[in-house]
């Protein structure tokens, strides 16, 4: 039984280690082909559309529910020590550092990062992928670096855009709502935030998050089994491995960070 254990503890750290090795590689490949002509721009702007203006809503109506709720129960802690004034700091601490990046990444993951995934998978599992390879045209090119490129640029916007409407939500609830003065609600709250750390290390994760996302997805996507059991095995990992690795990404740059 013993024996056993390590056995499969020892073909589980080399299965790690293997896909590990193996996301490397493929990571190595996507900038390998972004930095070299042509830029599909075109493509480029579609997965842009898709990945970000379609993602405008959810992003939108989380951020400024998540501001709300942080307002409010903001607002009912720090009124119990007299320190409602400071509620504008409250929020924003919250947010910027912390559910601004890190929600929207997940939010991103679930919407943009499974359906990439899925849509890729779909190609290996009808062969377009192997077709492309038949016609000397390098899939990694031309179907990868597109979608992959467009989910690293859309997390930081989408992101800026969360943000300032959870700020607003918090507002909303803060000052309409239970009558925090705005003067002091806004003047607090850009006394306390510092631009080189916290605005800067929000944007840091942000641009973190969206390399995780954009890589295992493609990745996920392009290594997954041609059928469709296999395409619905690769979306279900994306979400999973993208949500666990953005957390502990979250967690490391906070400690690395300093804040």
């Amino acid at each position: 039984m013993v024996l056993r254990a390590i056995d499969n503890l020892g073909a589980a750290t080399i299965r790690f280690i293997e896909s590990l090795g193996a996301i490397s590689l493929f990571g190595g490949a996507v900038i390998g082909n972004t930095l070299r002509p042509p830029l599909r721009t075109r493509m480029l702007i579609k997965e842009l559309y898709k990945q970000g203006v379609q993602s405008l809503s959810i992003i939108g109506i989380s951020g400024l529910a998540v501001g709300m709720v942080i307002g409010l129960q903001g607002y009912n802690t720090l009124v119990r020590y007299g320190s409602e004034n400071q509620l504008g700091v409250f929020v924003g601490f919250s947010i910027v550092l912390e559910l601004g990046p890190v929600l929207t990444a997940l939010l991103l993951t679930g919407r943009a990062g499974s359906a990439t995934t899925a849509e890729i998978g779909t190609m290996v599992a009808t062969e377009q992928l192997d077709g492309l390879r038949m016609m000397s045209i390098n899939p990694v090119n031309l179907v990868v670096v597109p979608r992959a490129l467009g989910l690293f640029l859309v997390t930081p916007l989408l992101t800026a855009l969360f943000v300032v409407l959870a700020l607003f939500g918090g507002y909303l609830i803060g000052v309409g709502m239970m009558g925090v003065d705005p003067g002091a609600y806004m003047g607090n709250l850009q006394e306390a935030m510092d631009f080189p750390t916290d605005v800067v290390g929000c944007f840091v994760k942000a641009f973190i998050f969206g390399c995780l996302i954009s890589l295992i997805s493609t990745f996920r996507g392009v290594t997954c089994a041609p059928n469709s059991a296999g395409v619905s095995a690769a979306t279900t990992a994306t979400v999973v491995q993208a949500s666990l690795c953005i957390l502990i990404a979250d967690y490391i740059i906070t400690a690395l960070w300093g804040f």
